[in-house]
């Protein structure tokens, strides 16, 4: 778990005392943890003499530093002293009973193992997954990409459990892997820049923050075990794996909150006291510090945590936080209120960086051997004077920031481009932009870089993580280019910054700040795209303030813009809520059986029949999420059925729509607008045109024109991707998709932008499957048996057990079959939307628009049948105008009038071919040759116009020198 609270950024210093990051409901309370912990840790600790005020130490490790001169108040802790009978007894109890619990519960205080413990980062984070997997019986996960799975509030994985929301949420699919998932462990990769939670800033400033971490994380779903067990494992494996003295780690707990009505979390105090924490190092705190919240609502719980005394005993203690533990129990509500969680889980993370400086002795993570490759690469790779880790007014002319900044970044470059995720001009594309951006800048600026520097430090990163995280070495070299071509574009954007800034420099007065506006344009340029904190350094070393102030308000502005359109955009659904979801469970309600989505046939007219479905209303719901008996007239409402043969918006295909009827009153329609499932419940959102009650019997009838528009364009979009993959190469992957009866939409990852011919020959492969007319097989599989089969395409998605199987002119046995290599030469994918049944019913494709999305990201749009048909036609008219325009002016005119409106057909014949629906490589080529014969146009006009200008001239002469 990447908790909010492990952000990486703690930088806490006895001359620079900074906080770090512990959000709690807020999500943007800073210094609050550090200044209760040093006040409550104070009055725990005897100091040797009354003058001591700082232990002294090399130089700034992330840490809280306590002084006792600094006032406390006894009320907010737990010293020693206040510890009352009953707690004891409690204590005794909480003892006896791990005594007779397994023997990992027990007290013992021996090493799990007479080994050195281990050290090396490698070794550290082995040594936790297998500790869990071993010794207690965790599933293994692996860590999921860096780019969110169907979690639009995210730009990046920035926690441990964000994988694992769909269980805390309730919206899990039952028929999934993950359903199954009781205790799990796994080392997740974190990003945190941009959004809310954003390090990229502060990264190289301290000794501390990192934009890319790895959190170590273990969890229990469903109650498989909670507080006693979570924090009996945590401390088995810090004092006997790790081997860390018990008396350096001190923990704190939720002391409540009345306002809440939330008592103290006695219960986790009492088990680290049995476990024999001294109650001088168990300390309470309220719900800003050991209160854990996903967002504004959502699943929450009170926490407790763990920290490390790099003091040692010697003068005040100095904590670094290592490992917070969740119990989520509760659901914060949209109205501020908690309600308890219907399943109660255990959710913990200890980043990994953090950890390994403790287990190696060191006073910063960049000092650990996760780094130390890179630092001595950048060293030798630049030749600047080697890294010796100062910081501030010590660090002179920024070399060691620059090490720090260039290390950590491309760190993250090289994991997010492995994960899919390239620089572009929006979302995570614009902010691993940013971060590229920097990193050249402090990389050429600084250390003095030559040209295509960053690109060769992919390999470094590949060598240090590629065996954990195996994608690094299957794109290292893809990562390695795409870096370098960004660095090459971003020096050239860099000078033209530069020169802004001085010609912006020499307007202003001696006593002027920048201008906010000249700053922002810098930074949200499309060309430049400056990052803020690039262009503040770069006025800081001109000795230039920027005028923070106007710089927040457009910050500001453009934040509430973009609210404003997401609000306008944002569709108000009905959803079933975690306690409705909980509520179905309780009562054993059974996941809506929607099989019937797939009953329909190809009738011997080429057409198809989609049968009617008969249901049961289990449970209706108004448009505020509450269960009720009945709806009545013109109410908005939510209904579940027991079965359903609507297909529900999933995996980037649109909601069926369609009506129901009442069985004995079939002449009253209900509209469905949309089916939406939830925690494998499908909601179909209707208006009751009369009352509508549980229990009743109904009909649903899907629209049959906007099923058979969204079948056609399914099967298209598999039939594009593998025209794509046949055209371009087998590393061409699907990046998303989405489709309607419209059109539909098709990102895809390629090595460079597509070229009219390579659009064209997609087309031409996509109209030869249609030709051929073949058949389209689909059948359900156990999920195992498609694990290794080659050229079988899956998304990073989560998929149910079985799986469905969408085969093209092969069946399904034949392509799963690894000796048979069908997969590779045919569409095979994992899909669990409706298709045709035949290829020949797209009729056909044609691809209407290219754009690029990000680095190395391209997205199609496209249309079928009729509509394709149509576009082509236009195209052909279109052409036939511009080959009209061509003949028009090779035969040249002498005549100015005639040549500039020729001029202005080339104008409009341009705006037309841009604005048209017509295939995309056509209209490159025709954009092209219109460019051409524009210039060629305006050529001969100006030609045209200096001679009758020549002659006008001649004629006036010859008239002043007649009689």
């Amino acid at each position: 778990m990447a908790h909010n609270r492990l952000s990486m950024n703690i930088c806490l210093m006895p001359n620079e005392l900074r906080a770090y990051n512990v959000p709690g409901r807020s999500h943007s309370r800073k210094g609050s943890l550090h200044n209760h912990f040093q006040m409550a840790a104070q009055a725990a600790w005897s100091p040797p003499t009354t003058r001591s005020r700082y232990r002294k130490r090399p130089a700034s490790f992330p840490c809280y530093h306590l002084s006792p001169a600094v006032p406390f108040d006894p009320a907010n802790s737990l010293p020693q002293v206040k510890m009352a009978a009953s707690v004891a007894a409690a204590v005794g109890g909480l003892r006896r009973a791990i005594r007779r619990s397994p023997s990992w519960l027990g007290p013992s205080r021996r090493p799990l193992s007479s080994k050195p413990p281990p050290t090396q980062a490698t070794a550290v984070r082995d040594a936790f997954l297998s500790f869990f997997r071993d010794r207690h019986g965790h599933r293994l996960v692996p860590s999921a990409s860096v780019r969110p799975r169907g979690d639009p509030s995210l730009l990046f994985v920035n926690a441990g459990m964000n994988q694992f929301k769909p269980i805390f949420l309730g919206t899990v699919d039952p028929r999934s892997e993950m359903a199954g998932f009781r205790r799990v462990a796994n080392s997740q990769k974190c990003v945190r820049a941009g959004g809310r939670h954003s390090d990229l800033e502060d990264v190289g400033r301290d000794l501390s923050h990192h934009t890319f971490f790895e959190m170590l994380g273990n969890w229990a779903f469903g109650g498989e075990y909670f507080k006693v067990e979570a924090c009996s494992m945590a401390w088995e494996l810090l004092t006997q794996v790790y081997q860390i003295p018990e008396d350096r780690l001190w923990v704190s707990y939720f002391g409540g909150d009345p306002k809440a009505g939330l008592d103290p979390d006695l219960e986790s105090r009492d088990i680290w006291l049995s476990l024999g924490v001294p109650a001088s190092h168990v300390l309470s705190f309220g719900p800003q510090e050991n209160f854990w919240e996903m967002g504004d609502t959502g699943p929450c719980g009170p926490c407790t945590e763990i920290h490390y005394d790099l003091a040692g005993g010697v003068g005040a203690p100095q904590l670094v936080e290592l490992w917070n533990l969740v119990f989520m129990q509760y659901n914060r509500e949209a109205d501020g209120s908690l309600q308890p969680l219907p399943q109660r889980h255990v959710d913990t993370g200890m980043g990994l960086e953090r950890l390994v400086a403790v287990l190696q002795g060191r006073r910063s993570t960049y000092d650990t051997d996760l780094f130390s490759p890179l630092l001595n690469a950048i060293h030798q790779g630049c030749g600047a004077p080697p890294y010796l880790g100062r910081v501030g007014a010590a660090d002179e002319g920024r070399t060691d920031m620059a090490y720090r900044v260039v290390a950590d970044h491309i760190r993250t470059l090289s994991i997010c481009i492995a994960d899919g995720v390239s620089t572009g001009m929006s979302g995570a594309p614009l902010v691993l932009r940013r971060i590229l951006r920097r990193a050249v800048r402090f990389s050429t600026e600084v250390l003095r870089a030559p040209p295509g520097f960053l690109g060769s430090l992919v390999p470094v990163v590949v060598e240090t993580l590629g065996d954990t995280y195996p994608e690094l070495q299957k794109n290292s070299a893809q990562i390695a280019n795409l870096v370098s071509e960004d660095e090459a574009a971003f020096l050239a954007s860099l000078q033209r910054g530069r020169r802004i800034i001085d010609r912006t420099l020499r307007r202003l007065g001696p006593s002027e700040v920048f201008p906010a506006e000249v700053a922002w344009s810098l930074s949200m340029s499309g060309d430049l795209g400056l990052p803020l904190d690039l262009v503040e350094l770069m006025l800081e070393e001109k000795g230039v303030q920027l005028d923070s102030a106007g710089l927040a308000r457009l910050a500001q502005e453009e934040a509430q813009h973009r609210a404003q359109q997401a609000e306008a955009v944002e569709e108000q659904r009905l959803r079933l809520d975690i306690h409705a979801l909980g509520e179905l469970q309780r009562r054993g309600v059974p996941p809506t059986d929607d099989s019937p989505k797939y009953n329909y046939r190809l009738l011997p007219s080429g057409g198809y029949e989609f049968g009617p479905c008969e249901a049961q209303v289990l449970q209706l719901y108004t448009e505020d999420g509450r269960a009720v008996a009945s709806v009545g007239e013109g109410q908005r409402c939510g209904l579940l059925l027991d079965r359903t043969n609507f297909y529900a918006e999933q995996g980037g295909q649109a909601s069926d729509r369609g009506y129901l009827v009442r069985l004995e009153q079939q002449d009253v329609l209900f509209p469905v607008a949309r089916a939406q499932v939830c925690g494998g419940f499908i909601l179909h959102e209707a208006v009751a045109p009369e009352c509508l009650k549980v229990g009743d019997q109904v009909q649903l009838h899907v629209d049959k024109a906007w099923r058979l528009g969204c079948m056609e364009k399914h099967t298209a979009t598999h039939l594009l991707n593998w025209a794509l993959r046949r055209s371009l190469g087998p590393g061409t992957e699907q990046r998303g998709s989405h489709l309607s009866p419209e059109r539909l939409r098709f990102d895809v990852a390629t090595q460079a932008p597509l070229t009219p011919e390579q659009l064209q020959a997609v087309e031409s492969a996509v109209q030869e499957a249609v030709r051929q007319d073949e058949a389209v097989y689909m059948e359900e599989v156990a999920l195992a048996h498609t694990a290794h089969v080659p050229g079988l395409r899956c998304l990073d998605e989560v998929y149910p057990d079985p799986v469905r199987v969408v085969s093209v002119g092969v069946p399904v046995a034949r392509a799963l079959d690894p000796a048979s290599q069908a997969a590779l030469q045919t569409s095979v994918e994992l899909c669990c939307g409706t298709h045709l049944l035949r290829t020949g019913a797209v009729g056909d494709l044609v691809i209407i628009g290219e754009r690029q999305l990000a680095k190395g990201t391209t997205r199609l749009l496209a249309i079928t049948g009729e509509q394709a048909q149509q576009a082509r036609e236009v195209g052909q008219g279109l052409a036939q105008e511009v080959e009209a325009a061509t003949e028009r002016l090779s035969r040249g005119s002498r005549d100015v009038v005639e040549a500039q409106r020729l001029s202005k057909d080339m104008g409009r014949l341009t705006d037309a071919v841009d604005t048209a629906v017509m295939p995309q490589w056509q209209r490159r080529k025709l954009q092209a040759a219109l460019k051409v014969l524009q210039r060629r146009a305006n050529t001969a006009v100006r030609k045209l116009e200096m001679r009758l200008h020549r002659k006008r001239r001649s004629c006036c002469s010859g008239t002043q020198r007649g009689p």
